[in-house]
């Protein structure tokens, strides 16, 4: 049957893909009622993820319309434009920032127009800063302390729970995919071909009258508030990275309450956590319907938890921008960062919820695996996290889906977190969401550029942002097996 259940797993997904845009989540949840009639148990919804996710829109949606991204996007333009020799670096060194900022790639789209203009300018064939500005965008999601791929990973079902605090996450994650864009840089622009004037679409487009001059740039005009949104959005951020540390297990600086009484996992809802507790006989079995299990120990209770802190600051970030800045709350569903960020939603529920009921359905076989191949070649999890991430499209669904289980099957713990470094050095690797040419940023980077530099081929793999896009995080990988055993 498993070979049954993996057709439908990845034909859900092709057509997914295929249909592209919201109807990957359409098709993500076609292919849930189709495992569920082949025998599978449904799995769980991501319920956190796709909060988190709305919480960050929500807030960056009223910067939006406060004007804010103008602004942020003005400041990046002039940095182009006064330096546009270095494109190359600039370009995607500008696109992690606002990601990294913002918590979602999505920043991007307001960037591709001014990459492809700047380097049209400068006879640079635009598809060189643009694919690697589209790959930085998504790698620093791994490395933005309000995306909730970072938020997950630093809970307590990830690296949290091993004890690993929130600042070392960051102290690693930070440097060390900026690092791997920077190299890919500097790799793309030795061996790729720059000159625009030789490109041979270029030149019947410019012959055709299909190519736009380039045009010199004209002062933006911002709203009045704009400033003090991105300032009020800063502050949010700070205050979200500064909570987080402040719970995390080497930090402490919010304490939680300690009660001791029972508590009751239930293995239908937490099955790594249960099998967990169950190996170190820290379980008192039940045996009913629902295979509940009492533990008695001390539960430490947090009035305000990692999730739902960046849920609520990124609701208040909205709320103070609205009123502060004068927001027009009407037309705030209305602006382009609602839309594709609710559409982001709404892929992460159909296909995370597709790719957690077949990994929690053979959860046992995935451990197996787990042990016998990680244990003995750590970057094989890097390669597992990228196959799984181009097909679940969610750097935050592919580590819930993987993670918990890879941690359960290594039998990690606070007390026993020597092999961690694997999972904190593998983690870039769930941004192979470039791999399939349907991710919004990178379909905008090929409509935009209208020098027809930036195709996708007929292969459907042979793209331009393929090979970038696989060097940047294999460098990212290769300096977190550098930097993770140093810093943890």
């Amino acid at each position: 049957m498993i070979f049954a259940e993996i057709i439908v797993l990845l034909g859900a997904i092709y057509l997914g893909v295929r249909l592209g845009g919201i109807a990957i989540g359409y098709a993500g949840g076609l292919g849930v009622v189709a495992l569920t009639l082949l025998g599978l148990k449904a799995g769980n919804i991501p319920w956190d993820v796709i909060l988190i996710i709305m919480s960050v829109i929500a807030a960056i949606t009223a910067m939006q319309e406060a004007g804010g991204l103008d602004y942020l996007v003005k400041l990046a333009s002039n940095v182009l434009r006064r330096h546009p020799k270095h494109i190359n670096f600039l370009a995607p060194t500008v696109t992690w920032l606002l990601t990294v900022f913002a918590g979602t790639g999505h920043t991007a789209f307001s960037m591709i127009p001014v990459i492809t203009e700047v380097a049209k300018g400068e006879n640079i064939r635009p598809c060189v800063p643009l694919s690697i500005a589209v790959v930085a965008s998504q790698i620093a999601i791994t490395a933005s302390p309000v995306s909730a791929a970072v938020v997950f990973m630093a809970s307590d079902l990830a690296l949290g729970g091993l004890g690993i605090d929130y600042p070392t996450l960051l102290l690693i994650w930070i440097p060390t995919t900026y690092l791997g864009c920077m190299l890919t840089a500097f790799i793309m622009n030795i061996f790729c071909k720059m000159d625009l004037s030789k490109d041979p679409e270029y030149i019947r487009r410019l012959e055709a009258g299909e190519v736009s001059k380039a045009v010199k740039h004209e002062e933006m005009e911002l709203k009045p508030h704009a400033k003090r949104s991105v300032l009020i959005f800063l502050i949010g951020v700070l205050a979200v990275v500064f909570y987080a540390s402040a719970i995390s297990n080497n930090v402490g600086l919010i304490k939680p309450s300690v009660v001791t009484g029972y508590e009751t996992v239930y293995e239908k809802d937490k099955p790594e956590l249960f099998a967990q507790l169950r190996d170190q006989q820290k379980l008192e079995v039940i045996e009913t319907l629902d295979k509940g299990a009492y533990v008695n120990k001390p539960i430490k209770v947090l009035a305000l938890t990692r999730d739902n802190a960046i849920i609520s600051f990124m609701m208040m970030i909205a709320t103070f921008i609205v009123i502060l800045c004068k927001v027009d709350v009407g037309k705030l569903s209305s602006t382009s960062t609602f839309r594709s960020g609710m559409t982001a939603c709404v892929c992460v529920l159909g296909v995370a919820w597709l790719g957690d009921t077949f990994v929690s359905n053979h959860t046992a076989e995935i451990k197996s695996i787990a042990v016998d191949f990680v244990k003995s070649y750590p970057p094989v999890l890097a390669v597992a996290l990228f196959l799984a991430s181009m097909l679940l499209y969610s750097q935050a669904a592919t580590a819930k889906a993987l993670i918990p289980t890879v941690i359960a099957a290594l039998g990690m713990t606070a007390a026993n977190n020597g092999d961690a470094y694997i999972l904190v050095a593998s983690f870039a690797a769930v941004s192979a969401l470039f791999v399939l040419p349907t991710y919004p940023t990178l379909l905008g980077a090929v409509q935009m550029d209208d020098t027809g530099s930036t195709q996708i081929g007929k292969y459907v793999f042979n793209h331009p942002f393929f090979i970038p896009g696989v060097l940047a995080i294999a460098i990212t990988v290769a300096l977190g097996f550098v930097f993770a055993p140093m810093m943890l």
